[in-house]
């Protein structure tokens, strides 16, 4: 006798045969009323929820639904190096808790960057460029463009990096910058180079290859280097600094900044820092004693968008925060003077990273402890977030939901 099929369910042991299976459509939801619920998931569960069957991968794949879910959950997320965890970059959220881990090979840090795509370098001439959301890497080449190739810089290379966006084309750009030997090149120049990943996700062409820009004559620092919009800001050179610790005045103000334009591949103008010009005013005069630290006091930052130069004036127990209102003719305004709290830590020289929330809040990261704090100008008032010491903090303009590799935790 032949066996019962799957449409035959065998006899139980009472004789009586078992009811027939429900039909494949039984308790699938249409189609427009699973949209909405898996709407409300946030991104984390729904790349989970993947793998339940392709419609449901299809769906949460879909560049509506991914669109809809970003609208419907705003709240940022941003890229970590956590101290005690070299080999990972996490994706976190602001209440500290962690998204997504991504391999991070060698340990290479994070820049500040505010962008769909972030970079992760070393300082021993190795960038990375990452997609978060899909896991994809790009590694770029090592060799120097040709016409540096007998160069002294790139022998024994030190070099810093700089990732950009650019709107007119959609494409990324990354400058790389070999400093000049340290020893024997206070005659020498900086060399620059730019590569551009043109494609999607951070692929581009083989054919890519570093390209030679123009150094600047000036000296200031390439480890400084912050990008706003397409623009590479940095701060004058630590020599400038260590001459003033020394007792010998360089000639340059502190507060001095160099600009490249990535889109144009050029150098703009020098532009006057706002903390110069009035060091010897009421507010400034307890102050005239420190001037000589006042660079290690100074960050640049990307706040939402405009150019901010952060003075942590710690003895002070002030954090002044100053934004470029008007390039060509140097125009500052002093945005907000935060006073800061007892939960500040006092060991602090400087800020290392700043970012300005939709709502007006402000994020900011401390290098030394690599503690993170949120401060809101609407109240006056500062928390700290509660995660593991960071070393490096990015923020993330992306979306997760895209096709991805990595582990969701």
């Amino acid at each position: 006798m032949a066996s019962p099929g799957p449409s035959s369910p065998p006899p139980g042991r009472s004789g009586r045969r078992r009811p027939p299976a429900a039909s494949n459509t039984a308790g699938v939801l249409p189609t427009d009323v699973l949209f909405d619920v898996l709407l409300r998931l946030p991104a984390k569960e729904l790349c989970r929820l993947r793998a339940v069957c392709r419609s449901w991968r299809s769906l949460t794949s879909d560049t509506l639904f991914i669109g809809a879910h970003a609208a419907r959950h705003s709240d940022p997320l941003f890229l970590a190096n956590f101290r005690d965890d070299e080999a990972h970059i996490h994706v976190v959220d602001l209440s500290g808790n962690v998204v997504k881990v991504i391999p991070n090979p060698d340990g290479h840090q994070l820049l500040t960057t505010r962008l769909d795509l972030t970079c992760a370098v070393t300082v021993s001439n190795s960038c990375r460029v990452l997609d978060p959301a899909t896991g994809r890497v790009r590694v770029l080449p090592e060799s120097p463009a040709p016409e540096h190739a007998d160069r002294e810089n790139v022998r024994k290379p030190y070099t810093s990096f700089a990732l950009g966006w650019i709107g007119a084309t959609g494409e990324y750009k990354v400058l790389r910058m070999f400093s000049r030997p340290i020893l024997t090149g206070f005659h020498q120049c900086h060399l620059f180079e730019v590569f551009t990943i043109s494609c999607t996700s951070g692929s581009c062409s083989s054919h890519a290859q570093w390209r030679v820009r123009p150094s600047h004559e000036e000296f200031f620092e390439p480890g400084s280097a912050i990008v706003v919009g397409e623009v590479v800001y940095f701060k004058v050179d630590t020599v400038c600094d260590a001459m003033i610790c020394g007792g010998v005045n360089p000639g340059i103000p502190l507060d001095l900044i160099y600009s490249f334009d990535l889109e144009r591949e050029e150098w703009r103008g020098i532009l006057q820092g706002p903390i110069y010009d009035i060091f010897q005013t009421d507010e400034y005069d307890d102050d005239l004693d420190d001037y000589r630290s006042l660079w290690s006091e100074i960050t640049l930052a990307d706040l939402s968008g405009s150019l901010a130069l952060v003075h942590y004036r710690k003895y002070q127990h002030v954090m002044d925060l100053w934004l470029l209102k008007d390039f060509d003719n140097g125009i500052w305004v002093k945005e907000y003077m935060i006073q800061i709290e007892p939960i500040f830590p006092t060991t602090e020289w400087c800020v290392k990273a700043l970012f300005m929330l939709d709502d007006g809040r402000i994020v900011i990261h401390f290098p030394k402890s690599g503690l993170l704090f949120i401060y809101d100008p609407r109240t006056d008032t500062s928390a700290q977030v509660e995660m593991r010491h960071l070393d490096a903090l990015a923020m993330y303009t992306g979306n997760l939901l895209s096709l991805q590799v990595g582990d969701m935790v």
